[in-house]
């Protein structure tokens, strides 16, 4: 990693309970460890819930008066976590100065934006998709209703904000052009990326994988299906249960290995009730610092993801893995994986997913020639060291051009 001879002091502005393990807290966890190794000073404001981590500096928000312990979602709860970390950042940034302030989300963008005026200093949102979008993904927002036009007038308005706009995914920043109408020259794409020397294939001794198999009851006799996120509807949850029902009546043998947050009660319910529970274990919530180890023991990584707005980039910790990935066919999942994707069509068919899995599970050459392939497509294009330097690039022509 190239080191820069500027050291900036930048404001990041997390709306959600930072750290948790999943999502959007990985972005936000790798970003603020690059910076940091640049020798660059990084200030997180976030909400009061959530994990600290070492080496990072996080202001928290007091917690809401009526309940202490309320872990925030989709609900109008966020605007009482909104309003209480707007009155935390400024009160950091009247103690304090800051060469740029860098919002994550919308929330983040909006609050960050009033942060940024009063010192003076260049805006940078960090795009992760749609806020109307997500909020119907997330049966917050119904697109028929009456809130939903000003719901987007908002996202509207909040985009037009920043000094510039950092997307994810291509695909959002032609959302950003098409849909808001945001100028070109103010919108950066930076993917998402993983940490290759975090996430590998040989994370795990095989004397250790064969007892970690064992300590979680899965057969380690037959090809094993990991998947690693949030368990919701939207993420394709069901779906991958109901391909995993089709697969054990067509005799597949295999197994999957369901980890993530929350619901796990639920979605074992469904799994008794599809009849797969001998076929399917979940583990619950897994912290990110034993993620790679348990991808390791996988053969096959499953994406079921359904939302066409948001990112995916658990799709990088599999590649990085060297994990031949089933995911849907959209835009987004084609930036990460290309030609080496093994795609599940239509669009949030369980019958989709169960034919490519099925078709990587009865070919174990083709799995590892996909595995190792996918490992040097990470390497190549989606490293972490890279992409903090592009990022600190985009910090120092922001300030540049605000000078």
């Amino acid at each position: 990693m190239t080191v820069s001879s500027e050291r900036y002091r930048i404001l990041m502005i997390a709306p959600t309970s930072f750290f948790s393990d999943y999502g959007g807290h990985i972005r936000i966890l790798e970003e603020a460890r690059g910076l940091k190794r640049l020798g660059h000073d990084v200030t997180i404001a976030t909400y009061y819930m959530g994990r600290d981590l070492p080496g990072l500096e996080i202001v928290r928000t007091r917690p809401t008066p009526w309940r202490a312990d309320y872990e925030v979602g989709s609900s109008l709860h966020k605007l009482a976590f909104d309003f209480f970390l707007q009155w935390t950042t400024l009160r950091v940034a009247l103690r304090r100065r800051f060469d740029v302030v860098h919002g994550h989300m919308h929330e983040g963008a909006l609050i960050g934006y009033w942060v940024s005026r009063l010192q003076g200093v260049p805006l940078i949102f960090d795009f992760q998709g749609s806020l109307t979008s997500e909020m119907v993904d997330h049966h917050f927002l119904d697109p028929d209703g009456p809130w939903y036009y000003w719901t987007w007038l908002l996202e509207r308005r909040i985009a037009h904000l920043p000094d510039i706009t950092i997307t994810s995914s291509r695909r959002g920043a032609r959302l950003l052009k098409q849909a808001f109408a945001c100028q070109e020259g103010r919108i950066k794409t930076l993917s998402d990326r993983v940490s290759l020397d975090t996430f590998r294939p040989d994370a795990l001794p095989p004397e250790e994988a064969r007892r970690r198999k064992a300590a979680l009851g899965v057969p380690g006799d037959r090809p094993l299906v990991v998947y690693l996120g949030l368990l919701a509807d939207y993420q394709g949850t069901p779906l991958l249960l109901q391909a995993a029902r089709l697969l054990k009546d067509r005799g597949v043998k295999l197994h999957f290995l369901v980890m993530g947050f929350p619901g796990v009660p639920s979605y074992e319910r469904q799994t008794d009730e599809l009849g797969i529970a001998d076929y399917v274990t979940f583990t619950g919530k897994v912290p990110y610092s034993q993620a790679p180890g348990h991808l390791a023991l996988g053969d096959i990584a499953i994406a079921p993801k359904i939302s066409a707005t948001e990112g995916c980039g658990k799709i990088l910790n599999y590649m990085a893995t060297g994990l031949p990935t089933v995911a849907f066919h959209n835009a987004v999942n084609r930036e990460y994986l290309g030609e080496l994707g093994t795609y599940a069509r239509p669009l949030g068919s369980p019958e989709g997913l169960a034919e490519v899995v099925q078709t990587l599970a009865e070919d174990p050459d083709q799995r590892a020639d996909l595995g190792r392939r996918l490992r040097e497509r990470a390497a190549r294009h989606f490293a972490w060291d890279e992409g903090i330097e592009r990022l600190v690039g985009i910090y120092r022509a922001a300030i540049d051009h605000n000078h």
